[in-house]
């Protein structure tokens, strides 16, 4: 693997959970390297262009992570089952856009292999998991420590955790905001309005098609950006609450925490979004506000992508015989 490939890949894995929405909805899905992922209640469907302009595309039954294992149907559990599922599905997907663009004439020139093996995608995850605990964690703990050595008044929980979580927040949108600038990030931010226009569509009842899909807002409020932004705000009181005062104490804990958290999270987005006129609905603005950033408007062609994908899953969902409901 050539280490542009290996940087994009990790790119794209860091992107991941602001690319993926949940499992309590109809329809969801994911942006990939030139295409689509969806997902209906028990089926997947991931469509990518190749350069040619073929569409090819893989689809599978994938029951909810709740149905083969009950215990993930308790609250803040099931947030957790349903990240670990998404992200699972999602590095399916984005191997099979790797080999994809691997097997375009550029790559194949360069003498690069027509499959990417199994194994070849451990390296990108393992280095995905170290930099997001590093710049997430490690990162914000460290300045504001220093800080703490210069103004003491940070050293209690509260403040601590307010300049924490302010660091967080600035290291997120300032990588956001950098990545976006390139050329393939950029074009991924592209596929991902694709998606929220055709999910759009497909919840508006009118028929899907491109002309239709492409009249919808690229900002969806049960994105994965909404669920990213929620982790990290939720983080701050929880890490007032941390009685520990060392580093390395601090540090564990916060690592430790990152599953609790999300599966929190989770419950939140979801009675939000259930209660959309309720005051923890405003915990969504700020993910609605960033998807300035992680979306982008697509061409006809992506959108055109997009409904392949949501169409692919559809129809492998109406095989499965599951009743067609949101959750």
């Amino acid at each position: 693997m050539s280490p542009s490939t290996f940087f994009r890949l990790c790119a794209h894995l860091q992107l991941m959970p602001i690319l993926e929405s949940g499992e309590e909805t109809l329809v969801g899905g994911q942006a990939v390297m030139e295409g689509v992922m969806m997902r209906a209640p028990h089926s997947y469907c991931v469509s990518v262009r190749k350069a040619s302009g073929e569409i090819v595309k893989e689809e599978m039954p994938m029951p909810r992570i709740s149905e083969r294992y009950p215990i993930f149907r308790y609250p803040v559990l099931r947030g957790i089952g349903t990240l670990y599922q998404a992200l699972k599905l999602g590095g399916r997907a984005l191997r099979f856009s790797a080999n994809a663009a691997l097997d375009s004439p550029e790559f194949q020139k360069a003498g690069a292999p027509k499959e990417m093996p199994g194994w070849a995608m451990a390296a990108p995850i393992v280095f995905s998991l170290l930099f997001f605990i590093f710049l997430y964690k490690f990162v914000p703990l460290f300045v504001v420590t220093r800080l703490a050595g210069i103004w003491p008044a940070l050293n209690g929980n509260v403040a601590s955790a307010l300049v924490d979580g302010a660091v967080r927040f600035a290291i997120l949108f300032g990588l956001l905001w950098g990545i976006s600038q390139t050329k393939d990030i950029r074009r991924v931010f592209q596929y991902h309005g694709a998606e929220h226009k055709v999910v759009f569509n497909f919840e508006s009842g009118q028929p899907v098609t491109v002309e239709n899909a492409q009249r919808f807002s690229t900002f969806h409020p049960r994105c994965g950006t909404s669920f990213l932004i929620v982790v990290f705000l939720i983080s701050i009181p929880i890490y007032m609450l941390i009685p520990w005062q060392g580093f390395l104490p601090k540090l564990l804990t916060r690592i430790l925490l990152i599953l609790p958290v999300a599966g929190v999270s989770y419950e939140l987005i979801r009675f939000a979004a259930k209660r959309p006129g309720s005051a923890l609905a405003i915990l969504t603005a700020p993910g609605l506000w960033t998807q300035r950033i992680t979306t982008k408007p697509p061409s006809d062609d992506m959108a055109a992508v997009a409904i392949h994908a949501l169409e692919g899953a559809m129809e492998l969902e109406k095989t499965q015989g599951g009743e067609l409901v949101i959750a």
